[in-house]
C-alpha cells in the first residue's frame, strides 16, 4: 500500500466531471488497484476514489488512474509531496463474522429461497480483490446475485456490497449481477441508500429460519 501526503489538485472525468481544488490531501493507492483521496475532515468517506481494477500511471508530477473498459479517469496533479511511503501489508485476512452473522450465512446458504425468491447457491465466501462475498447465487433466470449478510445492516453494509458489485460487474459475464442485503435488522438510512442503488433488502429471523419458533400470526378482520 502506498500512502502519499501531498498538496495536489484532483480532476475526475467519466460519467460526470468533478474537480477538487489544490489542497493538502492523503492519497491511498492499494495493491488491488483501489485509489482513494482523503482530506482531514468528512469522516471515513474519501472525497474521491476509483475502485479496482485500475491502471495507475505515475508520470512524476501527475498520477493518472484509469478504469479499464470505461471512460473513468482520475488525474492527480502533485504540486508538493510531503510524504511518500509504501508498506507491505502482507496477506489479507478477512473480517471474522460474529456468531449471528456466521449462523445466518450457514442457514441461508442451505436455503437461499428464504430470501424471497428462487435462488440457487453457487458458492459461499466468493473471493474478490475487495473482499469475500457471503453468498454468490443465481436466480431463476440464470442471472448472478451477490448476497451480503449482516446482523444489523447499516450504511456501511450498503457501501460494502456496492464495492463488491462494482468489482463483480467489471467481468462482462457478470455485468448484470444484482445485490441483496440480508440482515436481522436494517437501519432506515441503509434501506433508503440500498433502494437508490438497486439493492434489495431482506430482513430475516434466524430463530424462524431454524424452526425454533412459529411465524407470527396475522389476524384479518372480516
Amino acid at each position: 500500500m502506498r500512502l502519499l501526503v501531498a498538496r495536489c489538485e484532483v480532476r475526475y472525468s467519466g460519467r460526470l466531471s468533478a474537480v477538487l481544488p489544490e489542497a493538502v490531501r492523503l492519497l491511498i493507492l492499494k495493491a488491488d488497484g483501489s485509489v482513494l483521496v482523503h482530506d482531514d475532515a468528512g469522516g471515513y468517506k474519501p472525497l474521491n476514489w476509483m475502485t479496482a481494477p485500475t491502471v495507475v500511471e505515475d508520470e512524476g508530477g501527475m498520477l493518472v488512474v484509469r478504469k479499464p473498459k470505461t471512460e473513468d479517469v482520475l488525474e492527480i496533479r502533485l504540486v508538493e509531496v510531503l510524504s511518500d511511503v509504501t508498506h507491505d501489508m502482507g496477506e489479507s485476512a478477512a473480517l471474522q463474522k460474529d456468531g449471528v452473522e456466521r449462523d445466518l450465512q450457514e442457514v441461508l446458504a442451505a436455503a437461499p429461497a428464504a430470501l424471497g425468491e428462487a435462488l440457487t447457491l453457487v458458492r459461499r465466501e466468493w473471493q474478490t480483490e475487495v473482499g469475500p462475498v457471503d453468498l454468490m447465487c443465481k436466480d431463476a433466470a440464470g442471472e448472478w446475485v451477490a448476497v451480503e449478510i449482516k446482523r444489523v445492516a447499516t450504511i456501511e453494509a450498503v457501501e460494502q456490497l456496492t464495492r463488491y458489485l462494482d468489482f463483480i460487474r467489471a467481468d462482462p459475464a457478470k455485468a448484470s449481477c444484482r445485490g441483496i442485503l440480508a440482515a436481522q435488522a436494517i437501519k432506515p438510512q441503509a434501506a433508503t441508500l440500498a433502494e437508490s442503488r438497486g439493492i434489495r433488502c431482506v430482513e430475516v429471523d434466524l430463530a424462524l429460519l431454524r424452526g425454533e419458533r412459529e411465524p407470527d400470526l396475522t389476524l384479518f378482520a372480516a
